[in-house]
């Protein structure tokens, strides 16, 4: 049998979708590629079925640049009920102990919150997607198996106390790549002595994008857009492939510089930055990829279109 052809059609762009509440990251994905009828797409990191907010989906060519956001800062808004655990860590899982919630007050709450800023290490939660011997640790999970996990390195850029309303509090929450935000809610209780788990957890910003800057797209509306019978109503919902990019500096590349990083060799460009990641343009302004400074100053191709 030969390799199946892939029918959908050749769009390409960035959906800021809302992701709804009790849809996996995938479901959602692929509900996307459906009414797009696109014939590639992918995410930029799973959210739990408990989260909503900014899942990015690329479609098209814009897969190959959805790496970069998969390493990108992510924001969160988050409420954590105080005086108990779960064995999830959020409001899904069964309560595991109650605690008093003696000598917490909003004090105390902003003095801890003060101890995660920074590098810290956090142990990966049972219920994620990390693999142990090709296994996800979810999975093992629900069979009641416990494997040990090492802890990982992340960055808790900003934390801020939104409200204080006991046995509740809500944080807004800027970290690097790889954090669990459920792990963090639990080590914060752990931290008062009463413990805590996550009731609501909305992701507000990934990398560039965020909700101040631009309203997510709902699925409804996605939807309604699919109904009409050219694809340009709904294709206008999709940001460029080089929008996820753009707090990089930018390239313009002559002919002949565009013509030989195609080719997979590196260029010197007059008073192209210094070092880092860089956009890549041609001439007429097309975007055409991702390129890297190298020590020598020249321009090296990474991942181009």
């Amino acid at each position: 049998m030969g390799r199946r052809r892939n029918t959908g059609r050749n769009v390409t762009g960035i959906l800021l979708l809302d992701k709804p509440l009790g849809l996996t990251s995938n479901d959602a994905l692929q509900r996307i590629k459906r009414l797009y009828r696109a014939a590639k797409a992918g995410h930029t990191g799973s959210l739990d079925p408990l989260a909503t907010g900014l899942l990015p989906c690329c479609l098209g060519d814009s897969t190959k640049f959805s790496a970069f956001l998969l390493d990108a800062d992510k924001r969160y808004r988050v409420r954590v009920k105080l005086g108990a655990t779960t064995t999830t860590a959020d409001a899904e899982g069964e309560i595991v102990e109650t605690r008093p919630l003696d000598g917490v007050d909003e004090t105390r709450v902003r003095e801890v919150l003060r101890g995660f800023l920074g590098t810290i290490d956090q142990l990966p939660p049972m219920f994620s997607a990390v693999k142990h011997q090709g296994q996800r640790l979810y999975k093992l999970a629900r069979e009641g198996v416990e494997v040990e996990r090492q802890p990982r390195q992340i960055e808790i850029r900003a934390l801020e106390l939104l409200s204080f309303d006991l046995p509740e509090i809500e944080l807004d929450v800027h970290c690097s790549k790889g954090t669990y935000v459920r792990t963090l809610a639990e080590d914060i209780g752990r931290e008062l002595g009463c413990g805590a788990y996550v009731t609501q957890l909305r992701r507000t910003g990934v990398g560039p994008y965020s909700e101040s800057a631009a309203p997510f797209v709902t699925m409804e509306q996605v939807a309604e857009f699919s109904e009409d019978e050219t694809p340009e109503r709904i294709d206008s919902l999709l940001l460029p492939l080089d929008s996820a990019l753009g707090h990089w500096s930018s390239v313009r590349l002559s002919a002949d510089a565009a013509f030989y990083l195609r080719q997979g060799q590196a260029v010197l460009v007059p008073q192209a930055p210094t070092e880092g990641l860089v956009r890549l343009y041609d001439p007429s302004n097309l975007f055409i990829g991702v390129g890297v400074i190298m020590e020598d100053g020249k321009v090296q191709p990474k991942r181009l279109i």
